[in-house]
């Protein structure tokens, strides 16, 4: 065993990056981060709505959930997400995810 460093096929040390790889990965990255910034602000806006939605059924005294509803949007986020080729189960989770929160929302609007 040696003390020098290994060199893996590409020619680099473990641990250093080809120049040109650093600048795509950077490039990547901040794409990435672009559009995780847009999915928090889309994210904002589908609550913004979601509260109003609340305020709507706490007024009329509508349950803060309606399973046929959420049932038609996860059968329809599940056939967009097979569409645009991303796992419709993965659509599913986050969808059901959000529901969720959405219901505490709605419950927390119709206690106050």
């Amino acid at each position: 065993m040696t003390d020098q460093p290994q060199t893996p096929p590409g020619g680099n040390s473990v641990g250093e990056v080809d120049q040109e790889v650093q600048a795509e990965l950077t490039r990547l990255r901040q794409s990435i981060d672009n559009i995780d910034a847009a999915v928090v602000h889309m994210l904002a806006e589908r609550f913004k709505a979601t509260q109003q939605v609340g305020r709507l059924k706490a007024r009329h005294k509508l349950p803060p959930a309606d399973p046929g509803r959420e049932r038609q949007q996860i059968e329809r986020l599940r056939g967009l997400a097979s569409e645009a080729h991303l796992d419709p189960v993965f659509a599913e989770k986050f969808l059901n995810f959000i529901i969720a929160e959405v219901i505490r929302h709605h419950e927390a609007i119709a206690r106050s």
